[in-house]
């Protein structure tokens, strides 16, 4: 009977009315009081993914104190309000905060009650996600855990919007160990003289990172946290050459865009790839000798988040982008023959 009713909820997805969701809650509550944790997670997962879930069972099953039946839920029910959420972090433990963590908006007192309650991977899953609204408080704990935590650090310096004094102090603070994970990185910031300019690739490097690269795509593990890590290592063989892949660019574009001083065609390039803002901000922190300041790491979060997919893949593949990648180049081996264009 269970599973029926569930049936019916999942086929019938938009055309129930809240009076037939209601109905349909109802016997839910009573049957899921009867059967066995394992059945009652598969019901959690199936439930998360429902835009018009049934409410009450949704919340029992959200408070439940096995994480394997909660966790679906707290991560992606819409079916849960702010108060609920607020109540269940403040009761239950470490899984439940850290699903709560991964939710796709997050208010700041939620926030707050988080980073206060939460261990180390909480709070790296609250500074990873953008849409956690922090207060002064959050910002105040995080900063506090990251003195002496270089991948907490890391995660802080690379999150938009976060204060530019909170920044200072997290760098001037940071331990060799947290220095080291966050070189680079500050060069986005005024804390440190100008940084080197990274260095372009020889053919011999793009031909060694090629394969591995392709092979990665092919297997589809070539994705943000590989594409991250090579901007945070400095692997600038790696990095441009997957940028090439992933976005089906010439790889003189994408030389041309992490050249220019100017962001906008890198994040372009970066949005025709399929990469999320996070690994976009990593690309954009990490290029040698060209600073971001903050108010142009604003205006790069605005250029991706208004970007559509196609329209960038269209210009960084064939539009204005590369045909002015190609005359630049067109000119430039003129130039070295003598000739004139």
């Amino acid at each position: 009977m269970l599973w029926q009713i569930t049936d019916l909820l999942v086929a019938s997805r938009d055309r129930l009315t809240e009076r037939h969701v209601s109905l349909l809650d109802d016997l839910l509550v009573r049957l899921a009081g009867r059967i066995a944790a394992d059945a009652l997670a598969q019901l959690s997962a199936i439930l998360s993914e429902l835009k018009m879930p049934p409410r009450e069972t949704v919340r029992r099953l959200a408070v439940h104190e096995d994480p394997a039946i909660a966790t679906p839920l707290l991560r992606n029910s819409p079916a849960l309000s702010r108060e609920d959420l607020e109540a269940i972090a403040s009761a239950r433990g470490e899984q439940h905060l850290l699903a709560i963590s991964g939710r796709r908006k997050i208010e700041k007192q939620l926030a707050d009650i988080l980073v206060k309650r939460g261990g180390k991977k909480v709070c790296l899953a609250i500074a990873k996600n953008p849409g956690a609204q922090l207060s002064e408080a959050a910002y105040a704990i995080l900063a506090a855990r990251a003195e002496k935590d270089g991948e907490l650090t890391r995660e802080l310096v690379l999150r938009p919007n976060v204060p530019d004094m909170v920044v200072r102090k997290l760098l001037a603070a940071s331990p060799p160990e947290a220095a080291a994970a966050v070189q680079g990185v500050a060069s986005a910031t005024e804390m440190n003289g100008p940084a080197k300019g990274a260095v372009r690739p020889r053919a011999p490097e793009y031909a060694d990172a090629r394969p591995e690269i392709v092979a990665l795509n092919r297997i589809g593990k070539l994705n943000d946290s590989t594409v991250n890590r090579f901007a945070i290592r400095g692997e600038t063989a790696n990095l441009w050459t997957a940028l090439s892949v992933l976005s089906g660019a010439p790889i003189d574009i994408i030389e041309a865009v992490m050249a220019d001083d100017d962001c906008e065609g890198l994040v372009m390039a970066c949005r025709a790839s399929r990469l999320n803002w996070q690994t976009t901000l990593a690309i954009l922190g990490n290029r040698g000798g060209i600073r971001l300041s903050f108010e142009d790491r604003e205006r790069a979060q605005q250029l991706f988040e208004t970007l559509h997919l196609s329209t960038s893949q269209w210009t960084v593949r064939w539009g204005e982008m590369a045909a002015n990648t190609k005359a630049a180049s067109t000119d430039n081996k003129t130039a070295k023959l003598g000739m004139s264009a």
